[in-house]
Formats: C-alpha cells, structure tokens, sequence
C-alpha cells in the first residue's frame, strides 16, 4: 500500500517550519528561512525539501495544515491593504476615540496607537437605523457611489463598511455591500455583520476594519500559496489554523482573515495543551518566541485560556 503523509507549516517573521507526518509513523522536519515578500516561496521550499528527504512525491500528501503570522505581521509592520472605511453620518472618529481606556490611568508618557485607517480615508454616508432595528434614514446611494469613486482614484484596495446598529438590522450593510461589490469590483468590501455582528461601535468598527487592512494581504498570499502546491503536484485541500486554535478551508481565511490574526500562535497553544494532556501535565504556560512577536498563554487543568478581545503591543 502506497503510504502517505500530512504536512504541518508554521511560517514565522524569520523561519519557516514544515513537518512531514506519514501514516506510518514516520517524521521528518525541515526548518527554512522566511521569505517576507514571499512568505509562500519559504513553504514551497521547505515542502520540496521534507518529500525529498521522506522519499514521497507531492500526490502522496493527503492534507497540507497550516499556522501564519502573515496577518498578525502585516498589522504590526503596517504592511495591509490601503484601507478605506465607510460608516454613518457622524461616526467617523470612532477608531480613535475608542473606549476612552489606557493601560495605566497615571501613565502620561502613553501614546494612543494610530487607526489602521487615516482620517481621510474614514468617509460619512447619510443612512440611520434605530436601536430597535427600525428605519430611521435611508441609504443614500449617490452619496455612497461618491465615496467609492473617491476610494478608487485614492487607491484604495479594500473597504471596511460599518453602520450604527447594523447588528440589529443588517439592511443598509448588505445594500451598501451589494453597490459597491457591482460599480467598484477591483475594490474587496468587507462589511460588520458578515465579521461581527455585535453591539458596541468601537469593537465591531476596529474588527471590520483589520479584515479589511489584512484581507488583500492574506487573500494574495494564499492564493499564490494555493498555486504553488498545485503547480509542484501537491492537490491534497489546504487548512488554514484559525485564532481559536481549530482549522478552516482556506477560502474562509481568504475572506475572513481577522479570524486568523493569531493563527500560529493558537495552533502552537492547542498542541501544547493536547502535549500536556497526553504526558499528564494538565497546568503549564505556553510561549512562542517568534522573530516578530512573543506570546504567552496559560493551560490550566487541561483547558485553553480564551478571551474576547486581543490587543497588539509593539
């Protein structure tokens, strides 16, 4: 019986990581320099390099795994999409008025981070619904065409679309979706209720706006990562590991990415929780020390640390 095997990547902000598990039972790990222009030219040579070696030919991969930091990397850099941000008559500011928190109440020297998306690329459109999900105004579509045009001679590559309480009542959303999808098609649009369908303005805000800086960076990289394992033979599906430490299809990371930013750093958690679990090691920190960044995660009596909300610190 021809034997076969599964491929685990990691890609880091300076080594990429391939290891190559087959059924039957043989591991063989390879570990490759990261190309940041390229991230999928460090996968691709890695993946050569663990076949060659493990004596197997690309049709013999059965499922290619996959952790990034692509996403994650792009918003600390500052190397996403240019992002424009549509939102309701009067709410332009709220990417950095925010919560009104600190991290220290006293701390004077603290410096607000600046919004993924400029000032002048944060546009106002007349549309309104109510609390109770009741029309109030409806969207004006010539002032919403202005503002496309206006995102398309800027540059724009992707646009973030957020209404006030749109998570009541998705209409204006979808409507606005649908324009600009049809008279803008070069531009991607991402829209709050198909991210976070949520109360609170600033959180839902700031979450469409990262899938919409991360999505054309994400989108481009496992497109041409897609292309590559097709183009060396390799037609087992690709998964991409999501931020609650699961797996996804890659065409769902393609359009959400935000629910990716800390794909590597989840995956890494989840296999040192199961590590513990099968040595009988239920409490244990997790860290991952990468090029780019550092994280730490707590496992305690078996079960992974989980929170709501995830802060990025340079």
């Amino acid at each position: 019986m021809r034997e076969t095997g599964r491929i685990g990547v990691d890609i880091g902000g300076t080594f990429t990581d391939i290891v190559l598990f087959t059924d039957r039972g043989r591991t063989v790990s390879k570990k490759t320099p990261s190309t940041p222009d390229h991230p999928d030219q460090a996968v691709i040579t890695g993946i050569r390099l663990a076949l060659d070696e493990a004596g197997l030919q690309p049709g013999d991969i059965v499922g290619v795994l996959h952790g990034t930091t692509v996403g994650s990397n792009a918003i600390l850099q500052k190397r996403g999409g240019r992002t424009g941000l549509v939102t309701t008559r009067g709410f332009r500011d709220v990417l950095e008025i925010g919560r009104l928190r600190t991290p220290g109440m006293f701390d004077l020297s603290w410096d607000k981070p600046e919004p993924l998306v400029p000032r002048h690329w944060r546009c106002e459109v007349t549309e309104r619904i109510a609390a109770d999900g009741s029309v109030v105004a409806p969207l004006d579509r010539d002032e919403l065409c202005a503002v496309g045009a206006f995102f398309r001679d800027e540059g724009i590559e992707s646009i973030a679309v957020c209404f006030l309480n749109s998570y009541r009542n998705p209409a204006h959303e979808r409507e606005a979706e649908a324009i600009l999808r049809e008279a803008f098609p070069e531009i991607a649009v991402t829209t709050s209720v198909a991210v976070l369908p949520e109360q609170r303005e600033y959180e839902r805000t700031s979450t469409t706006v990262v899938n919409a800086y991360v999505l054309p960076v994400l989108r481009d990289y496992l497109a041409s990562l897609a292309d590559g394992l097709a183009a060396m033979g390799v037609t087992a599906p690709l998964y991409v590991s999501n931020s609650n430490g699961g797996l996804a299809p890659a065409a769902l990371a393609q359009e959400k990415p935000v629910f990716f930013i800390s794909s590597g750093r989840a995956a890494g958690v989840a296999g040192a929780g199961d590590l513990g679990r099968r040595t009988g090691v239920p409490n244990l920190v997790a860290f991952d020390m990468g090029g780019t960044t550092a994280s730490a995660s707590l496992v305690k009596d078996g079960e992974l640390s989980r929170t709501t909300e995830y802060e990025f610190r340079a």
